[in-house]
């Protein structure tokens, strides 16, 4: 489920190539235009660039049934984005009856009138496109993004689940999905620390009845209560054409598509009418406090204001507000409450929906120096008297506005991000492209506009205080809780006795026949160049000019691999200490220069290599790559800054194995690799190997393997690769510093296979993980053949094994199984995270399919499925930035030509079944398995006693 989008957005970006431009005040036509169209569509306004404006082009139509059509057009990439938007989400729900249109998005991948149970992804996949349905409270989104020769096809079921959806909605259906999504719940809510908040906290801050009083998922008992007819009434309510918005953008022929969305949509009746809910403002009359028991170790401190709704008038200045008092080094937050140790973490933001916004101040308290919430609550009236005495600074501004421009730019760099952003806006404003409405409404905040909205909303204001503390400890909370949400009264809870019957629609085509795929794109492999410098550095340079954007990477090879063992954590707490004071500047100063230009610099050490990460505006890439030279070469490594992290890392460790997925991972990393090895630890080592660790390691690690010795740089964007060898001479003439990665110590022996559990008491679910060492990457060798042979078991959506424990038996909100493999090392696992009441059943049925496959191996119907999902693929794997930035990484960390994607190509065409199942056979017999399960031990030891496996007890280190 996603978060309302909050639309600010600086950009234009051209129909055809997607380059942004600058432009003027563009040619928008607003009435009814119907020349050269399909009957029954009109074309409503068309949006179109010129200069000295900022905008995302677009047409837009209406069909006679209601149903809103945008359009844009963008033909760098052979890709399109199709998304129906819903104005429907949680919000529209009725008290007693929560958790429907989430319940809903499940359903409407349970295939249609003539789209087969599961058919729906299969046949995205298929097509070698990538789907998801998101809900929040104000809107339900399905999409895909798929070659542009598949685009008819995805109109066509889009259209059938939208117009023929009832009559496949059985009992059975319902059942199954109600236990998915019980089972979401757990994974994402209930089983998680502090995954219960947000709904505190709402039911707190809003009326009872209020449609924001409840969560997205809504509350189990609600889920019990309701009948599937009560479900099919809520579709028949607000599923209707007129109350959707299909947006499609990429490489389209307009005309094309009409035609098709007319064909496809035009004979789906209207349903009832919408009216849109009032935006009325909200407000407390005196402070709710809020006491949260749950298993943390950080307790947490969260203060809300209620404020106004988005696209108010007051919205750009308190968002501006949020920016200064708690976002990032330059705010007040970090330096009150985290540089000051009172915090791990803290920050403000101010998130909207449709109907209300809300004001968050939240931190996790340091128990080195915080003992309870009540010091920090003291904190945050605090900073916030500091704000109003301190005032608003010109710097403050800027650094919000010149940021907003530059996130606008880097998350609207792909076709899904320009789609995403006009249907968002077309639902909620009823015009999609808001992109220089938003930049004028942040680019005339004031000063004074942001201590008016202090003062109106923030200060001496009713606000809900959320204490989330370790169980048992009430005492840490901020004050004793004065509030509990009032009972809810659901006596008078209708549900639905009738039968909903799909409505009548009469086409002039046979739905029943799926549209044929176009001829498939031609996709080239991005031209890139290389080059290494005397010193062993290798620079890979991609000139890409479709945004002025440039992302840079340098990679040092070694990382956490070059961690004494006892020391482990060491490459990444280094990391960690370059992101601080810089010689010459401190941290907020720093931190103010890149904000101001729009740019980010970050270090950080994770798998087998120390990377920096840079990212910037074309304009602004010298000044940024200045700032790279002194953060990189000129380290002030201050002891307040080494104990300040130290202790951060020391809190979020013992804060981390409060999850258990966190638990699983370690369990299986250490029987893989054992004790002995420094891959059996988290990057960020252990609470004994980071108290090891003193300041000059930090020093000798740094002056040991920070070199150009075993490294590469990474540039991808709007580029004159002469011109940036010359900025990045600095790398290119830092002298080498050799070293070398040692061997691993021998790893253990598997053993006969036992069921490892690993107790975690009061958790709600459990965690499995079945595995077993195999081979490291290659590209097309027996490890890259085995992900081919793996995809029918676990590796996509619609995987034997996931529809099995997640479609069939309701067990769990999802279960994968896959081959992972780096540069050295390599393993298969498959997992889940089960209901408790099922975990035997589940594992049980998890070894079964792996069984099976290893007995009997693919169908040739998967087949054909896994060879067209990976070679029509292609056409999604270089269109952004970051992807192409990507691929090169790849290159370099395995030495392979680009050649290879040829060559995996013809694999894939040519690889006989036969093959793939002598794979099977000889990987994956469940007996060369291990098992480890994390959950509460006295509740499911008995269970595990009837899979006839040895149980071990085991404890993770941490």
């Amino acid at each position: 489920m996603g978060k309302f989008p909050v639309v600010k957005k600086i950009l234009i970006l051209s129909a055809i190539t997607g380059v942004l431009v600058a432009c003027q005040p563009t040619n928008t036509v607003t009435q009814p235009l119907t020349s050269n169209l399909p009957s029954g569509v009109t074309l409503i306004a068309e949006h179109s660039a010129s200069p000295n404006s900022v905008s995302i082009p677009y047409k837009k139509y209406r069909l006679e049934n209601g149903l809103t059509v945008v359009l844009h057009e963008d033909h760098s990439d052979p890709l399109v984005r199709v998304d129906v938007t819903y104005h429907v989400g949680s919000a529209r729900e009725e008290v007693g009856k929560s958790g429907f249109a989430h319940f809903f998005e499940h359903m409407m991948f349970q295939g249609s009138k003539n789209v087969a149970d599961d058919e729906h992804i299969k046949i995205v996949t298929e097509a070698g496109g990538n789907m998801n349905g998101t809900t929040n409270s104000d809107r339900t989104n399905y999409f895909e993004t798929v070659p542009a020769n598949q685009l008819e096809k995805m109109m066509w079921l889009e259209a059938d689940r939208m117009g023929f959806l009832l009559d496949s909605v059985t009992q059975e259906k319902f059942e199954i999905q109600r236990e998915t999504v019980k089972n979401e719940r757990g994974q994402s809510y209930d089983n998680q620390p502090y995954g219960l908040r947000s709904e505190r906290n709402s039911e707190a801050l809003y009326p009872v009845g209020h449609p924001y009083s409840w969560s997205t998922i809504g509350y189990i008992e609600d889920l019990n209560r309701v009948s599937v007819d009560d479900l099919k009434a809520f579709f028949k309510r607000w599923y209707g054409p007129n109350n959707a918005v299909l947006t499609i953008g990429g490489d389209i022929q307009p005309e094309q598509v009409l035609r098709w969305a007319n064909k496809y949509f035009g004979s789906i009746p209207s349903g009832p009418t919408v009216v849109n809910a009032n935006k009325e403002l909200i407000s407390l009359d005196e402070t709710r406090y809020v006491t949260l028991e749950d298993e943390v170790h950080l307790p947490l401190l969260q203060v809300t204001y209620p404020t106004v709704y988005v696209r108010h008038k007051d919205e750009a200045p308190l968002d501006v507000l949020s920016n200064i008092l708690g976002s990032g080094k330059t705010s007040l937050f970090y330096k009150n409450l985290v540089k000051d140790g009172y915090a791990v973490q803290a920050l403000v933001s101010h998130p909207c929906q449709e109907l209300a916004c809300e004001f968050q101040l939240i931190a996790l308290a340091n128990p080195q120096n915080s003992t309870n919430l009540s010091e920090l609550y003291k904190r945050f009236e605090q900073t916030l008297a500091e704000f109003e005495a301190r005032g608003v600074s010109e710097d403050d501004l800027n650094r919000t506005k010149i940021g907003i421009e530059s996130s606008t730019i880097f998350g609207l760099q792909s076709v899904s991000g320009k789609v995403s952003t006009l249907a968002s806006n077309q639902t909620f404003d009823d015009e999609p492209d808001m992109v220089q409405y938003d930049l004028d409404r942040y680019n005339a905040v004031t000063a004074d506009d942001v201590m008016r909205v202090y003062k109106r909303y923030i200060k001496n204001k009713p606000s809900v205080v959320l204490s989330i503390v370790p169980k048992g400890h009430t005492e840490l909370a901020a004050k004793a809780a004065n509030f509990t949400p009032p009972a809810r009264k659901l006596d008078d809870v209708s549900t639905v006795k009738e039968h909903i019957a799909q409505a009548a629609i009469v086409d002039d085509f046979d739905r029943s026949v799926q549209p044929s795929a176009g001829p498939s794109p031609v996709v080239d492999v991005p031209d890139f160049a290389k080059k290494t410098f005397d010193n062993g550095l290798t620079l890979v340079t991609l000139d890409s000019k479709e945004t002025p954007t440039v992302s840079i990477s340098f990679n040092m090879e070694g990382g956490p691999l070059l961690d004494p063992i006892d020391k482990a954590g060491l490459a990444s707490l280094t990391a960690q200490m370059m992101n601080e004071t810089t010689q010459g500047y401190t941290n907020e100063e720093m931190a103010n220069q890149l904000a101001l230009l729009g740019s980010s610099i970050h270090f950080d050490a994770n798998g087998r290599y120390t990377t920096v990460r840079l990212s910037s505006l074309t304009r602004s890439l010298d000044e940024t790559l200045g700032l790279l030279n002194k953060k990189l070469f000129h380290p002030a490594f201050l002891e307040s800054d080494f104990l300040r992290l130290k202790q951060r890392t020391a809190q979020s460790l013992q804060q981390q194995v409060k999850n258990p997925s966190v638990l699983a991972s370690r369990a299986v990393s250490e029987l893989l690799f054992g004790k002995e090895n420094r891959v059996s630890l988290p990057d960020t080592g252990t609470l004994q190997t980071l108290e090891n660790i003193t300041l000059d390691d930090i020093k000798t690690y740094y002056n040991r393997y920070y070199s150009p010795a075993k490294a590469n740089v990474v540039v991808v964007g709007d580029i004159e690769p002469n011109a940036l060898q010359g900025a990045l001479a600095f790398l290119s003439d830092w002298s080498p510093k050799p070293y070398e990665i040692k061997d691993y110590a021998k790893f253990p022996e598997p053993g006969k296979p036992v069921l490892y559990l690993v107790d975690k008491p009061g958790a709600k679910q459990s965690v499995v993980t079945i595995f077993k060492r195999y081979l490291p990457y290659d590209a097309t060798g027996e490890q890259f053949r085995s992900k081919l042979m793996n995809f029918a078991l676990g590796g996509v959506f619609s995987s034997r094994i996931n529809l099995n424990l997640r479609e069939d038996k309701g067990y769990t909100y999802g279960a994968s199984t896959g081959f992972i493999g780096g540069k050295t090392l390599g393993w298969f696992d498959a997992s889940a995270d089960l209901k408790q009441e099922n975990t035997a059943d589940g594992i049980q049925e998890m070894l079964s399919e792996i069984s099976l496959y290893h007995d009997k191996g693919m169908t040739q119907d998967e087949l054909e499925l896994m060879r067209n999902a990976f070679t029509q693929g292609d056409a999604l794997e270089y269109e952004t930035p970051a992807s192409k930035a990507g691929f090169l990484r790849h290159l370099l960390t395995y030495d392979l030509d680009k050649s290879y994607r040829a060559t995996q190509t013809n694999i894939i065409n040519n690889i006989s079944k036969n093959e793939l199942n002598a794979l099977a056979a000889k990987v994956l017999d469940p007996n060369s398995m291990q098992i480890v399960v994390v959950g509460d031990a006295n509740v499911i030891r008995s269970q595990l006693t009837g899979l006839g496996r040895e149980i071990v007890d085991l404890t993770v280190e941490y």
